[in-house]
Formats: structure tokens, sequence, C-alpha cells
């Protein structure tokens, strides 16, 4: 399947009611580029995994490094509560069943799509 991108606009609740399997919370892109160096580090093994033989996965965009740092930031709260970029969660029946984040994701996400 492939990997998708949220339009900057999706409400976090609506990320519930996706078809795709997985949530990938990366930062936004600024000046062409991931503005966090963890989630550039992953970006070929998200493309790699998420590719067309993959799981289906959707992007999401957590803002620039102020937007994100800002305890008001929308995927803080309900209902994803994140705490860092990257993460990826697992949807099954649009609830989280499992999440990775930052240091976790290089060594387990290919089990993790398995599961």
């Amino acid at each position: 399947m492939p990997l998708y991108t949220a339009d900057g606009s999706i409400d976090p609740h609506t990320l519930k009611r996706v078809p795709e399997q997985f949530l990938v919370f990366y930062s936004s892109i600024v000046d062409g580029k991931l503005w966090c160096p963890d989630c550039v580090a992953i970006e070929e093994l998200v493309k790699t995994t998420f590719g067309p033989d993959g799981p289906s996965a959707l992007i999401v965009y957590v803002g620039d490094r102020s937007q994100w740092k800002s305890p008001s930031n929308i995927y803080r709260g309900e209902p994803w509560k994140l705490t860092s970029v990257p993460t990826i969660i697992k949807l099954k029946d649009g609830k989280e069943e499992a999440r990775l984040v930052d240091d976790e994701i290089a060594p387990r996400l290919a089990a993790f799509v398995k599961e």
C-alpha cells in the first residue's frame, strides 16, 4: 500500500477514522526538509517499510519547531498525546493499538508492522 500525506487542516480526532493502518507523526517541512533530525534519520526507512508492498500509512506533520514546542499543539492533546516526533501509531478499529517513539523506531519498525 502507498504512503499518504494528511492535509494540513485535518482535525486530530478525524485521524481515528482514516483507512490507513498506521499514522506517522513527523515534524513539518521547513525550507524543503523536515526540521527534526530524528525524523530525517528514519525517513527512508519509513518510505521503504510503507512502500508499495507494505501496509498503508498516513504521514501527519505536527508543525514547525515553534508550533510543535507549544504545549497547546493539537497533537499533544487528546486523542494522540504525543510527547515527541517521530512517532508511529498503529490503529485498529479507530483506536490506538500500539506506538513506537523516536529511537525505538529504527530497530523495531519491521516487527511492529507485522504484529
